[in-house]
């Protein structure tokens, strides 16, 4: 049976936080079809035009999903903590289709790997399972509608802040790793626009900028 960096089984970490949400047998399923895996950051988990053969459930760490326009822009949906899984990925896992998002991990993260074919299987199955999926799904989708607000109704500098608060929120740290570039591509923006933001909002007092690391000033 696979073992986490810490020694710990797959079936002891289910056990441990999961107890409360699947029956014990769909346990004891998920830890002999499933792969525990700890995976380090910035590594592609999924990517766009993948088939996908295993839906992933986030044990620890975080996970940004994203989606990509027909020039290769990128656009982040939302992120994926403990206990989540992708409504994307279980979609496509459902009608065999290929992956229209891509999902980078964020902070290293330790994740089960479930292949699809178990997907209908426990579906049916258990109803722990189904209320987790339906669950996912409804999640997932009010974070997608948050996103879309966000852009239809935000200004990219109330759109930098969000963004930023979520960062801090997720990697629990107000000690932020990234580039002008990197928000850019994130929020579908351009380096020199995030640059003048990011500039206005240190003026402001909200950040503390020094090169690929950004001090979140301001409350969560």
């Amino acid at each position: 049976m696979p073992k986490s960096g810490n020694g710990l089984s797959c079936i002891d970490i289910l056990r441990q936080n999961f107890e409360y949400l699947f029956e014990a047998t769909l346990i004891e399923e998920i830890c002999k079809s499933g792969r525990l895996q700890s995976v380090e950051s910035d590594k592609v988990l999924i990517d766009v035009g993948d088939v996908i053969s295993h839906m992933p459930i986030v044990i620890s760490g975080s996970i940004k999903v994203m989606t990509e326009d027909k020039e290769g822009d990128e656009l982040l949906l939302y992120y994926l903590e403990f206990g989540d899984t992708c409504a994307i990925t279980l979609n496509c896992c459902t009608r065999n289709a290929k992956s229209s998002i891509r999902a980078v991990v964020e902070s290293e993260a330790k994740v089960i790997f479930v292949p699809v074919e178990k997907m209908e299987e426990w579906m049916v199955k258990y109803s722990s399972w189904r209320n987790y999926v339906l669950e996912s799904f409804n999640s997932r989708l009010h974070e997608m509608i948050g996103a879309l607000d966000n852009i239809v109704f935000n200004s990219m500098e109330d759109r930098i802040k969000n963004y930023l608060r979520d960062k801090v929120f997720i990697n629990k740290s107000e000690i932020i790793i990234t580039s002008h570039l990197e928000i850019a591509n994130d929020l579908h923006s351009s380096r020199v626009v995030i640059s003048r933001l990011m500039k206005k909002l240190e003026k402001e007092g909200l950040v503390r900028q020094t090169r690929n690391k950004i001090e979140y000033l301001g409350k969560i």
